[in-house]
């Protein structure tokens, strides 16, 4: 199969949109910031679905969708956390970024890790991973639209984002746990 096929194409625009994202929110341009942030979040549905229906689940795919994901939204909360142009109100509480950024190091490192010991890993967010992700683009909206209550809006993604990190260490744990026949043959 085509490793470059449609799906993986919207997946690369995605990141394309990035640049221009931060572009926009570092010179005040926030409608223009929100019309990349918007686009970029239709094309993680449609890449997805493309995906699944015309049977493109690819490899590449597998790797290039998560880390345009983790690009986008590291990317929006540093931005949205440093810029001075965003009332104080609502730009995001340094903790924010580090919660979300922390997280999201902690899981691909461990993904790595279980790589390399395993020889293996399977990429699959969990529901609550997925409501996390959600919560955390949703707070990236609130914040380009000036929303008086984003505080709430980053609080929920925040605590979301604690729990999701927590549940994929077990999650991570648990798959080590079962592959310690590994460590057994190697003693």
């Amino acid at each position: 199969m085509n490793e470059m096929n449609l799906a993986n194409r919207i997946t690369m625009s995605r990141i394309i949109l990035i640049p221009f994202f931060i572009g926009a929110v570092i010179y005040s341009k926030m409608e223009i910031a929100l019309v990349f942030f918007v686009l970029a979040i239709i094309t993680d549905g449609v890449d997805g679905l493309i995906a699944r229906t015309q049977n493109q689940k690819t490899k590449l795919g597998t790797i290039l969708d998560p880390i345009a994901d983790k690009l986008l939204l590291m990317s929006a909360f540093i931005c949205l956390s440093m810029v001075r142009t965003i009332p104080p109100a609502l730009r995001l509480p340094p903790y924010v970024p580090i919660i979300v950024i922390s997280r999201d190091v902690i899981i691909v490192l461990g993904a790595l890790v279980i790589h390399i010991i395993t020889g293996d890993v399977k990429i699959s967010p969990s529901i609550l991973g997925k409501v996390t992700t959600f919560f955390q683009m949703m707070t990236i909206v609130s914040v380009l639209i000036y929303f008086k209550y984003s505080c709430v809006m980053w609080n929920i993604a925040v605590v979301l984002t604690v729990i999701s990190g927590i549940d994929y260490l077990i999650r991570g744990s648990r798959l080590l746990n079962g592959n310690n026949f590994i460590s057994k043959k190697a003693e």
